[in-house]
């Protein structure tokens, strides 16, 4: 039984009435009203309140699902068995840590936090306490990945690209650990080798960080990965393609639209065609990626089963957007024009 599976009472032969988790959502802006709602939602849990120290948020959220409202989180210690800390990213360490030592499990959004070291220490505290982590990597749980698990076996050539338009929201970190680090944490753990050379160049546009990147990755059982985010771009598209030699396989994933497109070399007994392959597309159930990420946070609680996004995948993720934001920033002082005074003196 897992810690907090608390039990309330017989209710016959080898069965155990179980109490409601009670959960709690810290920042309800754009991503945590979803989260709200879904805890709401959940059969097994109750919502029992919202922390946010804007007034309008909270209210807004808090009068919508009939819970509490706080300005502080901390009020909320010791009261809830669970929360999501859809926060931005500088806060999330110490509301997360704060959790934890109380007692509660977390499920923190992406990235897990702002720097290696103190995602580290949230993963220490986690095992301490004995308690579940779970990073809000989203795409483990869309439809088209999961469609696409059998087929991935060993990918030789993976290429992403994940775009969006310019919106202020999001813009406290760069395109990478914004966007990119989607992308980062799915080649991680469908490759499942270390990574040996990354190679990235970018530039801010809009904005103050990066806006637009392009990282070359390989991995040291030879795989190639080319992955390019943009949050400056007309459309919207969230794309991945996979070549396995090994398989014989293409796959095409549309991660937005739930798309998957398999492409295999014909066997000798297929019908002939104009190409030497079959194509085949899938057009997957949209489903509801966030609740089943809840979903699955809650089942971890009452199992103890580790969780699908560890605290140790979203720190693998984290360190990889880290390396990749450095080598950016490395590339744009390089090619930085000099001043006319410093040309000046490299003349004389």
């Amino acid at each position: 039984m897992a810690a907090d599976a608390r039990p309330g009472g017989e209710a016959g032969h080898n069965t155990v009435v179980m109490k409601k988790i009670r959960a709690a959502v810290i920042g309800v802006g754009y991503l945590g009203r979803f989260h709200a709602q879904k805890y709401a939602q959940a059969s097994d849990c109750e919502l029992v309140a919202v922390a946010d120290p804007r007034q309008q948020a909270r209210d807004q959220v808090g009068g919508e699902l009939g819970v509490r409202t706080v300005a502080d989180y901390r009020e909320l210690l010791g009261t809830v068995d669970a929360v999501s800390v859809a926060t931005q990213t500088p806060s999330h360490f110490e509301i997360a840590r704060d959790f934890l030592n109380a007692g509660a499990h977390v499920l923190v959004e992406k990235p897990i936090t702002e720097t290696a070291p103190e995602a580290r220490e949230l993963i220490a505290v986690a095992a301490r306490q004995k308690r579940i982590l779970q990073v809000g990597h989203l795409e483990r749980f869309n439809s088209a990945i999961l469609a696409a698990e059998p087929y991935l076996g060993s990918p030789r050539f993976v290429e992403c690209h994940r775009l969006a338009p310019y919106r202020e929201r999001g813009t406290d970190v760069n395109v990478v650990l914004d966007l990119m680090i989607h992308d980062i944490d799915l080649v991680q753990t469908i490759v499942g080798v270390p990574i040996s050379t990354i190679d990235a160049v970018g530039t801010p546009v809009f904005s103050d960080e990066i806006d637009i990147c392009n990282a070359r990755i390989r991995f040291t059982n030879g795989c190639v990965v080319n992955a390019t985010a943009s949050r400056v771009s007309f459309k919207t598209e969230r794309k991945m393609r996979v070549f396995d030699k090994d398989a014989g396989v293409y796959l095409s994933l549309d991660l937005q639209q739930k798309i998957m497109t398999l492409i295999r070399k014909r066997s000798p007994g297929d019908v002939p065609g104009p190409l030497p392959v079959s194509i085949e597309e899938q057009s997957l159930d949209q489903g509801d990626a966030l609740k089943s990420e809840i979903e699955s946070f809650l089942d971890c609680i009452r199992s103890g089963r580790p969780p699908v996004v560890s605290g140790e995948a979203g720190l693998m993720a984290l360190e990889t957007a880290m390396r990749i934001t450095e080598q950016v920033y490395e590339s744009l002082a390089g090619s930085a024009p000099a001043s006319p005074e410093k040309t000046r003196r490299e003349r004389s």
